[in-house]
């Protein structure tokens, strides 16, 4: 059963590899580490490092060593973090001490996620229905960033040969809390949100035009939607079946609803080029949320062109949790790996309990994974309650 737990290189790095390791497998009874390899900007509290207790780490880099053949006379390009430099290459290490360590590697590769890319090749971001850019997110119809992951995994799973490599942000992002310092004074509803996240950009245009979908008229009614939601004194739902009904929601606006039925095809055919060019060896699976079609995927389409789907339910109830696995696994049949991310964050998850709950749902109702979220990011103390989880779910597997 694959049990893992999402770490950062830092986080290995300050404690030690085999220190590490031993505290996955004993302590919380874990048998996998899912690695940052490629991550975005932020600031951590770090509860566990013996010495840096608020990290920064850079925005938009790798944590592994490009292979410069792959990469050469690419429009864009990889930055390998100053920590491989400083301090090495964690990834390589895990890779090679598998049979020490006794985890097995999965690479948590952060994709299309990447303001200082976005800032450096603007041309290549989504933008909203009035053209404005969303730097933090390359847009999945660019070519030039679908050449970006696609080689970034190729040069993962090919140099590195890692069991697994779990993609973050393969597809369109929404437009709250995915930048930094952002401002919002009109209060944004989730269908505000939504209808500011979608793209228009040239790429996107250009993509949706070759398939015959009224593209402007989607656009004007869009950016016709935005100007009405700033113009109101309080926010108001004008969809009032979103995001229950997916897209149906917007059945009334006939252009806006054959975009948004179009709009999965870059992404699922962007995660089809990825898992073609990867190595046979390592398993490709999707990190996606419940409600993943407001990003532009299908997880029907995405399923019969990669290995799996690990689905995010941090802080879901048990009843919830058990809701999106079972349908994920209707979804996704039973040849296919699906898994279930959950956090330990506090107050969330207020002890073993209720985090043991959330496993228990989940493998009852389909799952054959679990990742934790995250090491470096949580007190020791509560591996304790991830080991509490981790029995759990094993004693139901062998039943």
């Amino acid at each position: 059963m694959h049990l893992s737990m999402w770490t950062y290189p830092w986080d290995i790095q300050d404690r030690g590899i085999l220190a590490y390791a031993t505290e996955l497998k004993v302590r919380a009874g874990l048998g996998t580490v899912s690695l940052a390899t490629s991550y975005h900007a932020g600031r951590f509290l770090q509860p566990r490092s013996p010495q840096q207790k608020a990290y920064f780490p850079e925005d938009g880099t790798v944590y592994f060593e490009p292979d410069q053949a792959l990469w050469a006379g690419k429009a864009i390009q990889p930055l390998m973090a100053r920590n491989v430099m400083e301090r090495g290459d964690v990834l390589k290490a895990l890779c090679e001490q598998r049979s020490k360590t006794g985890l097995k590697v999965s690479c948590w590769t952060v994709c299309l996620h990447n303001s200082r890319l976005g800032m450096l090749h603007s041309d290549h971001v989504t933008r909203n229905a009035f053209g404005n850019a969303n730097y933090y997110n390359l847009c999945p119809s660019s070519l030039a960033a679908r050449d970006y992951v696609v080689t970034l995994v190729k040069d993962i799973t090919t140099n590195y040969r890692p069991d697994m490599l779990e993609l973050e942000s393969p597809n369109f992002m929404g437009f709250a809390h995915e930048h930094h310092h952002e401002k919002d004074g009109v209060g944004l509803n989730a269908e505000d949100d939504f209808l500011l996240s979608l793209c228009f950009c040239d790429h996107c245009a250009s993509r949706a035009g070759k398939a015959d979908i009224p593209v402007e008229a989607a656009r004007d009614t869009v950016s016709r939607f935005i100007a009405e939601l700033c113009e109101r004194a309080v926010p108001e739902v004008q969809f009032p079946d979103f995001p229950e009904a997916g897209i149906d929601a917007f059945r009334a606006h006939p252009e806006l609803h054959a975009f948004l039925a179009w709009r999965t095809e870059p992404v699922t055919s962007l995660i089809g080029e990825i898992k073609s060019a990867a190595d046979p060896s390592t398993r490709i699976v999707l990190i996606d949320l419940k409600d993943g079609w407001l990003g532009g995927v299908d997880l029907a389409a995405v399923g019969p062109l990669c290995d799996g789907a690990i689905l995010c339910c941090y802080d879901a109830t048990p009843e919830a949790v058990a809701e999106v696995i079972r349908a994920g696994r209707a979804t996704l049949g039973l040849d296919k790996f699906l898994g279930v991310g959950l956090r330990v964050f506090y107050p969330e998850v207020d002890g073993p309990d209720i985090l043991v709950a959330r496993v228990k749902a989940a493998i009852d109702a389909g799952a054959e994974g679990v990742n934790f979220y995250n090491y470096g990011l949580i007190p020791a103390p509560r591996l304790d309650w991830v080991r509490s989880a981790t029995n759990v779910a094993k004693g139901i597997r062998k039943l």
